[in-house]
C-alpha cells in the first residue's frame, strides 16, 4: 500500500509520461488519397445547339418545367417521405457511432466499485489473516478503478478517422435518397400527366370513330354499302374504347405510387393534382457543365468515395493490433473491516502501474485481418471508380434521350397534323362514295397511333430531362438549412431516451463540419501534426 506522499509524487510523473508517450505516438496504416477516377473532358453532345454553356444549375431543376403543382408535390415529399426520414436517422446513427469512436480515445474502463463480504475462516486453517482477524470478520471496500490503453500507434485515431468518413458517407447517402426521391416524384407526375393526355386522345378518337360508325350505318341502311363497313367501324370503335380502362389502371397506379412517395396512404390525389393536365413543357436548352463536376455534385459518388476513405483508416486500426499495446491501470479506494472506519485516512489504498501486451503468437490471424481490410479498401476504390463511370453513362444516356427525343417530337407533331387531315379527307370521300371504308379505317387507325405516340414521346422527353438532372446529382440542395431529422421525430426520441445535445440540429451540423477531411474545427484528438508511418 502506498503512502500519501508516494501517491502525490508518483501519479503526476505517470500522467506526464503517458501524455508524452501518446503525443510522440505515430499512426500506422496508409494515409488516404482519393482514387483516380477516369473522367471524359467533355460530353459527346456538347456541340448540339440545345446544349447550354456554363455550370449546370441543378439545385431546383424542377423549376424548368414551370409547373406549380410539381413543385408543391416535391415539397410535400421532402417533408413527409418515410424513406428519406429513415436516411436522416442513419445520419444520427453515424453521429452517435462517431461519438463512441471519440470516447474510445479516453480511458476505456472507469468504474466506481463497492463491496461487502462476510468471511468465516476454517478452524483448521492457519494464516496471518486468521490470527489477526479471527475466524469471523467483515470486509468493506469502496474505490475507483480505471484502465487506459494509450493510443501509441494511432489505433483509436484511425477509428475516429473512419467514423468521420462514415458520417460524411451517410450524409451523402441521405442526399442520394433525396435526389432519387425528387426525380421519382417528378417522373410519376409526368406519367400521370401523359396518361391524362393519352386518355383525352383515346376519348377524342372514340368520338371521331363514333361519327364514322354512324355514317357507315346510315349508308348501309340506305343501301349504299354493305354491312361489312358497319362491322369494321364497330370493331375499330370497341378496340379503341378498350384502351381507356387500361390507361385508367396505369393512371391509378401512378397516383398510388405518388401518394406513397408523399408519405401518404394511396388515395385520390385530385385535390393536389388539380384535375387532368398536360405533360410539362421541356426547356429548349440544358446546361450540364463538365464530367468532372460529377465528382463533387453526385451524392452517390461522394458516398462511394467516403466509404473508401473509411476503409483505408480501418487498415491502420487492424495494423495497430500487430504491435504491443500499452495500458495504464490504477485503483484508488478505501478498505476496512468495520464500515465506520472507511473514512479514516489509514483505510486508504491505491495501486497503479503500466502494462503491455503483445500478441506475438496470433497464427496469422492479425496479419490476415490487415490483408482483409486492405483488400476491402481496394474493392471500394474500384467501386468508386465504377460509380464515376456509371455517373457519366447516366448523363450521356439522358442527354441523347433528350436531344433525339426533341427531334422525334417535332416529326411526330407533323405526322399528327397529317393524320388528322387524312381522317377528314377520307370521311368526306366516303360520304360522297368516292372511296370505300377501308380508307376511313386505315386513316383513323393511323390517327390513333400517331396521337398516342406524340403524347407518349413528349412524356418520354420530359422523363429524359428528369433523368438528366438526376444524373447530374441535382436536388439534394433542398435539404440545406434543414435538419436531417424532423422536429416531430426528435421530440418522440427525446421522450423515450436521454439524448443530451446530440439531437440538436446545431450539434449535428457541427459534427458534420468537424468530420470534413479538408476543413472544419480540429479538436485535440484530431491534431494533424502527429507523425504517421
Amino acid at each position: 500500500m502506498w503512502n500519501r506522499s508516494g501517491i502525490r509524487a508518483g501519479v503526476p510523473r505517470g500522467v506526464l509520461a503517458a501524455v508524452a508517450l501518446v503525443a510522440a505516438g505515430c499512426t500506422v496504416g496508409p494515409n488516404y488519397t482519393r482514387p483516380a477516377a477516369p473522367t471524359a473532358p467533355a460530353w459527346m453532345e456538347m456541340q448540339e445547339p440545345e446544349m447550354g454553356t456554363g455550370t449546370a444549375k441543378a439545385e431546383r431543376w424542377w423549376d424548368v418545367f414551370s409547373d406549380p403543382t410539381l413543385s408543391r408535390l416535391i415539397e410535400i415529399a421532402y417533408a413527409q417521405n418515410l424513406t428519406l426520414r429513415a436516411a436522416g436517422l442513419r445520419v444520427l446513427e453515424a453521429q452517435a457511432r462517431r461519438a463512441i469512436a471519440i470516447g474510445n480515445w479516453f480511458p476505456q474502463q472507469q468504474a466506481l466499485t463497492g463491496s461487502y463480504t462476510r468471511n468465516v475462516a476454517s478452524a483448521h486453517t492457519y494464516g496471518a489473516a486468521t490470527a489477526l482477524l479471527g475466524r469471523d470478520f467483515n470486509s468493506w471496500q469502496a474505490g475507483f478503478d480505471t484502465a487506459w490503453e494509450l493510443d501509441v500507434w494511432g489505433k483509436f485515431r484511425r477509428a475516429i478517422e473512419a467514423a468521420d468518413a462514415d458520417l460524411l458517407g451517410t450524409v451523402a447517402s441521405y442526399d442520394d435518397v433525396l435526389v432519387s426521391l425528387v426525380a421519382e416524384v417528378a417522373a410519376t407526375y409526368v406519367q400521370i400527366r401523359a396518361l391524362d393526355e393519352r386518355l383525352a386522345v383515346a376519348r377524342d378518337n372514340v368520338r371521331v370513330q363514333e361519327e364514322s360508325l354512324q355514317i357507315a350505318r346510315v349508308r348501309f341502311e340506305a343501301g349504299g354499302t354493305s354491312e361489312l363497313d358497319v362491322q369494321e367501324a364497330t370493331t375499330l370503335l370497341r378496340d379503341t374504347e378498350a384502351t381507356i380502362p387500361q390507361l385508367e389502371i396505369q393512371r391509378r397506379q401512378a397516383m398510388d405510387s405518388t401518394a406513397v412517395l408523399l408519405g401518404m396512404p394511396p388515395h385520390d390525389l385530385t385535390d393536389l393534382l388539380g384535375g387532368p393536365g398536360n405533360v410539362p413543357a421541356v426547356p429548349a436548352t440544358v446546361a450540364v457543365g463538365i464530367p468532372a463536376d460529377l465528382l463533387r455534385r453526385r451524392p452517390d459518388v461522394r458516398s462511394a468515395e467516403r466509404a473508401a476513405a473509411a476503409q483505408c483508416a480501418r487498415i491502420g486500426v487492424a495494423a495497430a493490433d500487430l504491435l504491443p499495446s500499452f495500458e495504464l491501470t490504477g485503483t484508488v479506494g478505501v478498505s476496512a473491516q468495520d464500515v465506520s472506519r472507511l473514512v479514516e485516512g489509514s483505510s486508504f489504498q491505491a495501486m497503479t502501474g503500466p502494462q503491455f501486451t503483445w500478441p506475438v503468437l496470433n497464427y496469422g490471424r492479425l496479419i490476415n485481418n490487415v490483408r482483409l481490410q486492405d483488400a476491402t479498401f481496394q474493392e471500394l476504390s474500384v467501386t468508386y471508380e465504377n460509380t464515376v463511370l456509371r455517373a457519366q453513362q447516366d448523363v450521356e444516356d439522358a442527354l441523347v434521350g433528350y436531344l433525339r427525343g426533341r427531334e422525334q417530337v417535332a416529326r411526330l407533331g407533323e405526322s399528327v397534323a397529317a393524320a388528322n387531315r387524312a381522317v377528314e379527307l377520307s370521311l368526306v370521300q366516303y360520304r360522297q362514295g368516292a372511296t370505300d371504308f377501308t380508307s376511313v379505317l386505315n386513316t383513323q387507325q393511323a390517327k390513333l397511333h400517331e396521337d398516342d405516340s406524340f403524347v407518349s414521346t413528349r412524356g418520354a422527353v420530359a422523363l429524359s430531362v428528369i433523368a438528366l438532372y438526376k444524373a447530374l446529382g441535382g436536388g439534394w440542395e433542398l435539404r440545406q438549412d434543414h435538419d436531417f431529422v424532423p422536429d416531430d421525430i426528435r421530440q418522440e426520441m427525446r421522450s423515450r431516451t436521454y439524448w443530451g445535445a446530440l439531437l440538436s440540429p446545431a450539434a449535428r451540423a457541427r459534427d458534420v463540419e468537424d468530420a470534413q477531411p479538408d476543413g472544419g474545427r480540429r479538436h485535440w484528438w484530431q491534431w494533424r501534426w502527429w507523425p504517421k508511418w
